[in-house]
């Protein structure tokens, strides 16, 4: 039977082997949701980037440049990390080069792994899907923030191990321990995170709207896939 596990935190990466895994990487408020909105709307492709230079540098090829740090949009960028950013005519058929606190950071983590996706809410069920037709055992990276534990990424990764119970052998604790969360939160996630530490810093922005889109099922069926670097549908 294929396995699950869950990195709680990117800096916990050391303790996990990816090599023959499939990597979800999720970051629900707000860098993967906003990827998946992007690809919904018809981006052409994602370049993740930890560096906040290398992204910005992108702009003279002809990218869309795209994310945050702390939250808050970088100066100079076309585009922030609101998901209602990507879902104009404006990202149709474009390439964006997109960074982030630790969303971006987390997939750079995952380097080596057999196959990376990214996973949010939004395609919670298309994720789920995906992973139970593959061949590959399976690790979720959320991304957190800034190396520690926040709950909305936790959530996600229990839902994912919800929809799979039967189908997937926990490695350790971690996924039960989510799949237990995701089950006390699920019929009001926007009111299971209220008192959460990332939804705080983010209504100190005035952008509770995002975190209810961010915390909405199945909204997409797309799951982008990381490529030789570059994230497609």
């Amino acid at each position: 039977m294929k396995t699950i596990d869950v990195c709680l935190s990117p800096d916990l990466m050391h303790l996990y082997d990816v090599q023959d895994r499939t990597v979800v990487v999720v970051d629900i408020l707000r860098a993967t949701s906003c990827m998946v909105t992007a690809f919904a709307n018809g981006v052409d492709s994602i370049t993740p980037f930890s560096n906040l230079e290398a992204c910005k540098s992108m702009k003279t090829k002809g990218y869309i440049t795209s994310g945050e740090r702390d939250g808050k949009k970088v100066v100079g960028f076309d585009k922030g990390n609101s998901p209602f950013e990507y879902t104009g005519e404006d990202i149709r058929g474009k390439k964006i080069a997109f960074t982030t606190t630790n969303g971006t950071q987390a997939i750079e983590k995952a380097t080596g792994a057999r196959k990376i996706i990214i996973g949010s809410f939004l395609n919670l069920s298309s994720v789920a899907k995906y992973l139970l037709f593959g061949q590959n055992s399976v690790l979720i990276i959320c991304a957190g923030w800034k190396g520690k534990v926040n709950l909305e990424d936790t959530l996600f990764a229990g839902a994912i191990m919800e929809k799979l119970k039967n189908h997937v052998e926990a490695d350790c604790d971690a996924p039960l321990a989510a799949q237990h969360l995701y089950n006390l939160a699920k019929n009001d996630m926007v009111k299971f995170l209220s008192n959460s530490s990332h939804v705080k810093r983010l209504n100190r922005l005035n952008i509770e709207k995002d975190i209810a889109y961010c915390l909405t099922p199945d909204k997409y069926q797309i799951v982008p896939t990381l490529v030789q670097g570059v994230l497609v549908a």
